[in-house]
């Protein structure tokens, strides 16, 4: 077994995970709100820079874009949708009910589902995405490919660039003092709407990071990506403890480090059961704290 081959392999899947959960976590402490369009989100970004007319000439098209050009677009056509959800739905939903505003972002990804659905089909598309990524770089006893370095190195920098935000601007110190008590946050001056619709673009643009990260993995758009990923997102986001920024991330790379690592270790003819096996150490972690490894004031009803 190579351990360094392993950690690495853990720390590329746990950065996608933490990247999720975090996208979550940013809307949940300032909201109360699992956004459970979140994956679709991420979906949409990919193939919103697909034509409807084109979508059979897609990789001719993504292939054509530089990629900075690519990676902008990418990521303001995410933030986009968000602040728009957000403007347009979530805004007039902040008295309901927290069931009424969960209800209504399943309703926003299904309806965003059925929107890509009737402009591109249901049939995945390959996607030759930056294929110079995939070549192995030799790193001691491992052979990384090129695109785990960059997800881990682009995670790592993103972390630190919001840890940086959060506690040295006044738009993050305002977005601080929201998920710790929003009532009090809005009664001490702090801009409610620009504190979440600011939340709901860094989360739209995490999302469609991820979105351009697993295309570029896998080489294929499908309109089904992102709900496994919206899905294992969330229960990091739970682990960490619903409204900890830190929980998410910690969740998310402690969910894959056990994924990595019982891909190692299971047999052959067990590997199909891992995730059932992860889920069952969720389930044992949520019976011994059930609020998470984190605990914030952010678990309290927002008024």
């Amino acid at each position: 077994m190579n351990l360094l081959q392993l950690l690495f392999d853990a720390l590329s899947l746990g950065s996608l995970y933490a990247l999720g959960a975090l996208g979550i976590a940013l809307i949940f402490g300032v909201m109360r709100l699992v956004n459970f369009a979140h994956g679709d989100v991420m979906t949409f970004s990919v193939f919103g820079l697909i034509a409807p007319t084109t979508a059979a000439a897609a990789p001719l098209l993504i292939g054509a874009w530089s990629t900075p050009l690519l990676v902008t677009a990418t990521l303001a056509l995410g933030a986009g949708l968000a602040m728009l959800s957000e403007a347009l739905i979530f805004r007039r939903l902040r008295r309901a009910s927290p069931t009424a505003t969960m209800i209504a972002s399943f309703a926003l990804g299904f309806v965003i589902q059925n929107a890509l659905l009737m402009l591109h089909s249901s049939r995945p598309k390959s996607i030759n995405l930056w294929p110079a990524l995939s070549q192995p770089v030799p790193i001691g006893s491992a052979s990384v490919p090129g695109l785990q370095l960059l997800i881990i190195a682009v995670t790592l920098a993103l972390l630190v660039g919001l840890v940086m935000l959060l506690r040295h601007s006044r738009v993050g110190l305002e977005m601080r003092a929201a998920a710790e008590d929003f009532a009090m946050a809005r009664a001490l001056g702090v801009r409610a709407n620009r504190v979440i619709l600011l939340a709901f673009g860094l989360s739209g643009a995490l999302a469609a990071l991820i979105g351009l990260f697993l295309t570029s993995q896998s080489g294929v758009l499908d309109l089904r990506m992102g709900g496994p990923m919206m899905l294992v997102a969330f229960v990091a986001t739970v682990i960490g403890g619903l409204g900890s920024l830190a929980g998410a991330v910690l969740g998310g790379f402690l969910l894959g480090a056990v994924s990595t690592a019982l891909q190692m270790v299971l047999p052959l003819d067990a590997r199909p059961f891992r995730d059932a096996l992860v889920y069952l150490g969720v389930i044992a972690l949520l019976l011994w704290r059930p609020q998470g490894l984190f605990v914030t004031s952010a678990v309290r009803q927002r008024i």
